[in-house]
Order: C-alpha cells, then sequence, then structure tokens
C-alpha cells in the first residue's frame, strides 16, 4: 500500500523575529506553508499580523531567523526576485502614476515578458475590475485601486500571497469573488497564500487553517475552529 504523498513545503519561517528600536513587533516565529493552502493569519490589532508579512517578503528586515522559499534561503535572492516571487497585497493599495495596463506590465516586464491584451484582461475579470485597461490609476476609486493592485500582483505569477486585508474596501459579491480568485490561484498553481484578515467568518470560507498571534507571539496554529476557540479566549 503507497504513501500519501506530502505537500510541498512552498514556505519555511525558523525562529524569524523583528526588533524596531527595541521593541519586540514578531518574537521567535516558527511555522511552514505547504502547497495548496490558504493560512488564515489572525489576532487582535496591534498583535504583528501586518509586521510577520513584511518580514516574509523583507519589506521589513528579519532580526533573527531564517526564511526559506521552496528551501531556498530568501536571503540569497536579490530583494526584487524576492518581491516577484513572494507577491504583497496591501490594505492600503500603492499603485504606481499611469494606467492600468501599465501597472499590470510593469512586473512581467522586468522578467522579461509581455502580458497581450488578453492576457491583461482575464487578469481584471479574475479582480472583477470593470474598468478599461488604459485607465488612469488616479481615476480609480479606493476599491478599484485595491483590485487592480491583486491583479499587478498575480501579472508576477508569484509563489506565494501575502495579502493584508486585501477585500477591506469591497462590496461583498466582490470579495466573495476575490475571495474565489485567489483559492483557485492556489489550487490550480500548487502555490500558498497567507491572508490577514479581521472578519472570522471570511477566515472560515478562505483558510485551510490558521495562525493566531497575540503581541508579536504565535500562541496558536491548527486547524480553524481549533484556532478560533482560542481566539475568542483573548476578545
Amino acid at each position: 500500500m503507497s504513501t500519501p504523498t506530502q505537500p510541498d513545503v512552498v514556505l519555511a519561517l525558523e525562529q524569524v523575529s523583528c526588533v524596531v528600536q527595541d521593541t519586540v513587533l514578531v518574537h521567535p516565529f516558527s511555522a511552514r506553508v505547504s502547497a495548496n493552502e490558504v493560512v488564515a493569519v489572525l489576532g487582535p490589532s496591534g498583535s504583528g499580523k501586518s509586521s510577520l508579512l513584511r518580514l516574509v517578503n523583507r519589506l521589513a528586515e528579519p532580526s533573527g531567523g531564517t526564511l526559506r522559499l521552496h528551501n531556498t534561503d530568501v536571503f540569497t535572492l536579490a530583494p526584487q526576485v524576492l518581491r516577484q516571487r513572494v507577491g504583497l497585497v496591501m490594505q492600503q493599495p500603492h499603485l504606481f502614476p499611469g494606467t492600468v495596463e501599465s501597472n499590470l506590465q510593469f512586473g512581467p516586464t522586468q522578467q522579461g515578458r509581455v502580458l497581450s491584451k488578453k492576457d491583461i484582461q482575464n487578469l481584471l475579470d479574475q479582480v472583477s475590475f470593470a474598468g478599461k485597461p488604459e485607465a488612469s490609476v488616479e481615476t480609480l476609486s479606493g476599491g478599484e485601486a485595491q483590485r487592480v493592485s491583486l491583479a499587478r500582483t498575480l501579472a508576477n505569477q508569484p509563489d506565494v500571497l501575502l495579502l493584508d486585508e486585501p477585500t477591506s474596501a469591497l462590496d461583498e459579491a466582490t470579495r466573495l469573488r476575490i475571495e474565489e480568485t485567489v483559492r483557485q490561484w492556489v489550487k490550480q498553481k500548487q502555490h500558498c497564500a497567507l491572508w490577514v484578515t479581521h472578519d472570522l467568518e471570511q477566515a472560515r470560507r478562505i483558510a485551510d487553517r490558521a495562525w493566531l498571534l497575540h503581541n508579536g507571539n504565535l500562541v496558536k496554529q491548527g486547524p480553524m475552529e481549533e484556532v478560533l476557540d482560542a481566539f475568542s479566549t483573548l476578545t
């Protein structure tokens, strides 16, 4: 009888920490994320969730520990390469000046690729963006900018998605569509995602399991309902 194949570990954190001016933002943190997984990152405000995401793609430098992407030490990768492979979508989108299309083309161009008109439209359809690719980003609403930010990240074909409250500015129908887009991307591409959310019902919908942070500590990781039970004791 054959043994079931274990999913590959895409992202491994080994005693990763972050200290800024003697303030500990993230205490030594060890966890793994496998292919096909969406992990919800939960915790009260100020618990270190966003800081943790920024450590993973080195927008903030870890004070200690090791980060591995497909068993490669991320410190051996140029930051630009790492951020293409580990894409971060922040709660407040930061788009480049110009058009929607130029934002989507930017990352692939750095990789020697050019997106076709069909590629661009497919990306915009995935995130339920109804505007035109040639629209200036300065004319977008907050919700539209958030969707373009996600599409721009997906255009890089990352191995890992880091999502920091990416649907906070969206209506319910679009929020559900984005959740399905991310889950399909993870499952079809054999990739993974870390999704910070304060919406516990969203966490139940999107995640295979969860991490719970409190005061910069990983206090629980595991199946969603077990983590939610632990969360209830903190609030």
